[in-house]
């Protein structure tokens, strides 16, 4: 199955996103990588899992969702995320 790459910028500083973290996390294959980057693995496409997203989203927060490749490069990332990365990409 695909991997894609999550990530957003959220415009309201205070909103409470909980529903929008509860539902990436519902993808199962999941790694928060970073603060607002997430590794989800789907059999959706990048639109779809775009627009299950805008459901948690305000008018002004911006998404991006790339399907990632089998090539990465990182450097400082957590064992967790590191290790999801070589078995998901």
């Amino acid at each position: 199955m695909p991997s894609y790459l999550v990530t957003y910028d959220l415009s309201q500083p205070g909103r409470n996103y909980d529903e929008l973290i509860e539902h990436l996390k519902s993808y199962g294959t999941y790694s928060h990588s970073l603060g607002s980057v997430w590794l989800i693995v789907s059999d959706k496409t990048a639109s779809q899992i775009r627009e299950a997203a805008d459901a948690y989203l305000d008018a002004n927060d911006k998404i991006l969702v790339v399907k990632t490749t089998s090539s990465a490069a990182w450097r400082g990332l957590r064992d967790s995320t590191s290790d999801w990365i070589k078995k998901n990409l």
